[in-house]
């Protein structure tokens, strides 16, 4: 049995992504910030289905609890085989205020977070000889920003080292590769977006509606699993045709 570790799980894309690959005979760790009612809850869910689930609180911009949080894992499932960067922060700010503890707060999370957990996991996917590594992207990185230029310049950075790891990884039998939603019917997006059909943004949106974040997860579960085996180095796009780029 494989196991996955998916950082944010406790809502939106990352809950939809925890509940699907456990609904998929996978063993389950997440990490939550704040959310510990939500993931707990998500854990029993889990379990009352048929899965296998556990959660953990996680600061991702310190080191040592990335470090006890795999060491754990490995403890408990012995072995890691999948690793999904979900966790981020957004923060609205017009570019001319955007302040120096703004910015650092911004790539610890979105950036360096997800670097350090890709050096904690490779050494046991290279032990493997196969490993999946899925990182959460954003359409904001790849057209940039207007008023969270630091959160798109993450997310582009989280893009470029997807397509390193690639290039390093790849013939370990790991593939590295970045999921890029647009917009996405979560807590978070809510409370930035008045979401109605009425909405100029929606209307912009070829397919006309926001995406689900089951809808996001199909497509990781799909790159995490054997089917996936082929793809790697690659942003696949989930965003209704609002952009059409890499």
């Amino acid at each position: 049995m494989k196991t996955a570790i998916v950082t944010g799980g406790s809502r939106g894309i990352g809950a939809a992504i925890v509940f699907e690959l456990a609904m998929e005979g996978i063993n389950v760790a997440f990490t939550y910030e704040k959310n510990s009612e939500k993931s707990h809850t998500i854990v029993e869910k889990i379990k009352k289905n048929g899965g296998n689930a556990f959660c953990s609180k996680v600061d991702q911009r310190e080191r040592n609890e990335i470090s006890s949080f795999v060491d754990t894992v490995i403890e408990r499932y012995e072995g890691i085989h999948i690793l999904i960067n979900n966790a981020a922060i957004a923060q609205k700010k017009d570019f001319e205020e955007i302040t120096d503890e703004d910015w650092r707060k911004m790539m610890d999370t979105n950036l360096r977070g997800p670097f350090i957990y890709c050096q904690k996991v490779l050494p046991y996917l290279v032990d493997n000889r196969w490993g999946r590594i899925i990182n959460i992207c954003s359409i904001g990185g790849q057209w940039g920003g207007i008023q969270q230029v630091h959160y798109a310049m993450a997310k582009a950075g989280l893009i470029n080292l997807t397509r390193s790891i690639a290039r390093i990884y790849s013939k370990n039998g790991i593939t590295s590769n970045a999921v890029s939603p647009g917009i996405v019917d979560t807590e978070m997006i809510r409370k930035e977006l008045n979401i109605s059909s009425d909405n100029e943004l929606i209307k912009s949106i070829p397919l006309g509606r926001v995406a689900t974040p089951e809808e996001v997860a199909h497509v990781v579960a799909f790159l995490a699993s054997d089917k996936a085996s082929y793809i790697t180095g690659q942003t696949i796009n989930i965003n209704g045709g609002m952009y059409f780029g890499c």
